[in-house]
C-alpha cells in the first residue's frame, strides 16, 4: 500500500487550480458521530471496534470511495503512521492509542475518512488551489450517502453532535493552505495572524493543530460552525483567504521594488545550498524550498521558461512532502534511526531532483 502512495503524486500539490501559486490547497473536513454510541474517548474498546466495523461495511459502494483502501491503524508501525501524517491523511491525534481506529483513503488520496479519532467519523476532501466549493460538492455527496447507511447524532437546535463543543452546528472545518514567504520576510505576518484571530479564524502550521509554520506555510480555517450554514462558512473563508493572498502579493511587490538584490541573493543562495548540500535537516530544507518557490514565482530563477514553470513547481511542491523523515525512510525501504543518515539521504534526494529540474 505505502509503495503505491510513494509512487503517487499528491493531487493537491499539483500547482494547478485557482490562485495555486499562493493557495496550495483547499480542504473541507466534517465531524460526525453515530447515534446510540458514546464518543470515542468515552467508549470502550469493544464499542469503538463496533463503530469501526459499521463504517467499514458501509463505505465501499459509495461513489468516490469504490476503490478506496481501508487501513486498520492498530496494525501500523509508528513509521507508517508518521508517513500518513506527513501526507495529511491523518491527524496527530489519530497516531495515538490506535486500537479501534481506522482510515479509509481514496486511490487519489483526495478523500479520506478517519474512524474513531476525536469523533467517530472525520470526513475529508482536499484539492489544489482555492477551490473550497469543489471540495464541498464532493464531500457533501459522500456525507449524504454515508448517512443513509449509518444514523448520525443530530439535534435540530444544535446540529451535529460532536466531541468538541466548538464543532457543533455544521461540524465543518474548512481550511486553505497558504504559502506566505513574503509576509514573513517583510515582517507583516503577525498583524495578519492577529486580525484572523479577532474575526474568529485560526492559522496553524504545515501539519495542523499544534505545529509550526515550517516552509512559511499556514493553514487558515474557520473557528465557528454553530449558527452558520456550510455555504456561509465557505464564503467567509474564501473572502478571508483572498484578502491574505492580496497581502502576500503586496508584500512580494514590496520585496521586488525595495529589496530586489537582497531577495535575489536569498533565492540563489537557497538554490545553491539545495543543489550542493551533503547534510540538511527537514526544517532547513523546507525553508530553502520555500524561498526557491518564491523565486520561481517572481521570475528570479531565469532558467525556467513559461513552458516548464508548471513542471518545476510540481517538483518543488512534491519535495515539501518527500523530504519529511518518514517519506525518506519509505523511499529507502527501511527504518533509519540516525538523524545524520536521514540528513544525508535528504540532501542526495534534493540534489537529484533539482539537478533534473533547474540547470
Amino acid at each position: 500500500m505505502f509503495e503505491s502512495f510513494i509512487a503517487h503524486k499528491l493531487s493537491w500539490l499539483s500547482g494547478e487550480g485557482p490562485e495555486s501559486n499562493i493557495v496550495f490547497s483547499s480542504r473541507i473536513r466534517l465531524a460526525r458521530n453515530i447515534s446510540d454510541f458514546p464518543f470515542p474517548s468515552q467508549a470502550t474498546i469493544i464499542q469503538n471496534l463496533k463503530i469501526l466495523s459499521k463504517i467499514k461495511s458501509a463505505y465501499s459502494d459509495i461513489k468516490g470511495l469504490e476503490d478506496s483502501i481501508f487501513v486498520d491503524m492498530d496494525t501500523l508501525s509508528s513509521l507508517d503512521k508518521q508517513f500518513l501524517l506527513e501526507r495529511h491523511l491523518i491527524s496527530q491525534e489519530h497516531t495515538i492509542d490506535s486500537k479501534g481506529k481506522g482510515l479509509i483513503v481514496s486511490r487519489k488520496e483526495d478523500i479520506s475518512i478517519m474512524i474513531n479519532e476525536e469523533d467517530h467519523i472525520r470526513l475529508q476532501t482536499v484539492t489544489s488551489g482555492l477551490d473550497l466549493k469543489k471540495c464541498w460538492t464532493t464531500l457533501s455527496d459522500i456525507d449524504n450517502e454515508l448517512n443513509n447507511r449509518v444514523s448520525y447524532s443530530f439535534l435540530a437546535d444544535l446540529g451535529y453532535l460532536t466531541s468538541c463543543p466548538t464543532n457543533l452546528g455544521t461540524a465543518m472545518r474548512a481550511s486553505c493552505m497558504l504559502h506566505l514567504p513574503a509576509l514573513i520576510l517583510t515582517k507583516r505576518i503577525n498583524k495578519i495572524l492577529e486580525l484572523l484571530a479577532r474575526i474568529f479564524f485560526t492559522a496553524r502550521g504545515l501539519f495542523g493543530e499544534g505545529t509550526q509554520a515550517f516552509g512559511n506555510f499556514f493553514q487558515i480555517s474557520n473557528q465557528v460552525s454553530l449558527g452558520l450554514s456550510e455555504e456561509e462558512i465557505i464564503d467567509n473563508l474564501i473572502g478571508v483567504v483572498k484578502q491574505v493572498k492580496d497581502q502576500e502579493l503586496g508584500a512580494r511587490e514590496t520585496l521586488m521594488k525595495k529589496y530586489k538584490v537582497s531577495l535575489e541573493d536569498n533565492v540563489w543562495r537557497a538554490l545553491g545550498i539545495l543543489k550542493n548540500c551533503r547534510l540538511i535537516n527537514s526544517k532547513e530544507a523546507l525553508s530553502h524550498l520555500s524561498i526557491l518557490s518564491l523565486g520561481c514565482d517572481l521570475g528570479i530563477i531565469k532558467d525556467i521558461d513559461i513552458l516548464n514553470y508548471g513542471q518545476v513547481k510540481k517538483i518543488i511542491n512534491s519535495l515539501f512532502i518527500t523530504v519529511q523523515p518518514a517519506h525518506l525512510q519509505k523511499i529507502q525501504g527501511k527504518s533509519i534511526k540516525e538523524e545524520e543518515e536521514r540528513d544525508f539521504i535528504r540532501a542526495a534526494l534534493l540534489r537529484e531532483r533539482l539537478e533534473e529540474t533547474i540547470e
